[in-house]
């Protein structure tokens, strides 16, 4: 594959600046099958859901769809019936533009909460993006969906299934608001992999549990927060069998790990990737619980901005947890170097040392509980005065 082939067989793509944007870059997006995808799809756990989420839940119980249509500049969140309204109406202008049941169209949005989608515009641009449909457009689609983002997320993978080869291409957006349980983002992702419906659901559950769910830049979870995974089943593969599924459930994983440590690379404002590693827990759940503590604390997040060996604050982070924990038996590290051991200061040089491998821009902390035998990993970034100047202004 050459660096510039970002394609799947029988998908194609277009993007639009349809005026939704305070900028005026491309805000709309549309993937399309030329034939009936196999679809999945994983959805924000807020009780808050936009209008193209609750729609595009109805759409994708049927398990088949043909094209995506994304807009960034606009939530349509918190827009009561008018807003279900406009997301039916996206999907009815695309039907039949395409020629396809508007139930075979997912919708997705991002942007500004609670204001209601300029309709003329979203309409005058459909025309176009159909007319632009084209394999090379990929890379403009996931320029489409960008708000916050600072570069364009892809990932592709390639693979067999039996002698079949095939792909996995994956675009996703996302910087602020960035939480496990899905964050504020949105990724989709397209194979031309044969596969049962049943099969991909399954695939797309457990990748996304160890990728989309694993990261966290602020803490905050979304309105609007999406995954559409289609295949449409175009590299002639049989029926996977249980070792071919295994090489597409890995694959799918890998892509949406890339994705994943993208969007925390890309947090707003951020300057550090941080690999937070949870060792010898009591339970998953309090691996869990410690992880995530530890990766959203502010006073550590700053820490990591200041490039400070701060255990003092990892550890504080940990006890106000809730997890079954004993402070005498806690150690920690900043990549390999241990700057704390039973619960104590190792010394001064150890954090010395520590606080230099913190001015890389990623490093690991790793900390071992020593009273049971699960471990959980999440992504992170480090807390900067960019990322409130951001958010301050974002609408503004």
């Amino acid at each position: 594959m050459g660096k510039k082939d970002i394609s799947v067989k029988g998908f194609k793509a277009s993007s639009i600046a349809a005026g939704l944007k305070k900028n005026k870059s491309y805000d709309m997006a549309l993937i399309y099958s030329e034939r009936e995808a196999v679809a999945a799809g994983v959805f924000t756990t807020n009780k808050v859901k936009a209008a193209p989420v609750l729609l595009s839940m109805e759409h994708i119980l049927k398990g088949r769809a043909r094209a995506i249509i994304a807009n960034a500049g606009n939530a349509n969140a918190c827009t009561g019936s008018e807003g279900i309204r406009n997301a039916e109406l996206t999907a009815e202008l695309v039907a039949g533009e395409l020629g396809i049941k508007k139930e075979e169209v997912l919708v997705a949005s991002t942007g500004v909460i609670g204001a209601q989608m300029d309709m003329v515009k979203v309409a005058g641009a459909i025309p176009g993006l159909v007319g632009g449909l084209s394999e090379g457009n990929i890379p403009l689609a996931a320029e489409a969906i960008m708000t916050t983002d600072s570069f364009p997320k892809i990932s592709i993978f390639e693979g067999k299934a039996g002698n079949h080869p095939y792909r996995i291409l994956g675009i996703a957006k996302g910087a602020g608001m960035i939480m496990p349980d899905m964050a504020t983002m949105l990724s989709f992702i397209i194979t031309d992999i044969n596969i049962e419906r049943e099969e991909l659901k399954k695939a797309i559950s457990s990748s996304v549990a160890k990728t989309f769910n694993r990261i966290t830049v602020d803490g905050d979870t979304s309105t609007n927060d999406t995954v559409f995974v289609l295949a449409n089943g175009a590299a002639g593969n049989d029926k996977l069998n249980a070792y071919d599924y295994e090489g597409f459930r890995d694959g799918l994983k890998d892509v949406m790990n890339d994705l994943a440590v993208m969007i925390v690379k890309d947090g707003e404002g951020a300057s550090k990737l941080v690999h937070i590693n949870i060792e010898g827990a009591a339970s998953e759940k309090d691996a869990m619980a410690a992880a995530r503590n530890i990766a959203n604390s502010f006073l550590v997040k700053t820490a990591f901005y200041g490039q400070d060996a701060n255990w003092g604050r990892i550890m504080a982070a940990l006890g106000r947890s809730g997890i079954a924990m004993e402070e005498k038996y806690v150690s920690i590290w900043i990549d390999d170097i241990r700057i704390v051991d039973s619960g104590m200061a190792v010394g001064a040089e150890q954090e010395k040392a520590a606080a230099e491998r913190m001015k890389n821009s990623s490093f690991s902390v790793k900390i071992k509980l020593n009273i049971g035998d699960y471990q959980y990993k999440i992504v992170t970034c480090d807390l900067t005065h960019e990322y409130i100047s951001i958010n301050a202004n974002y609408r503004t």
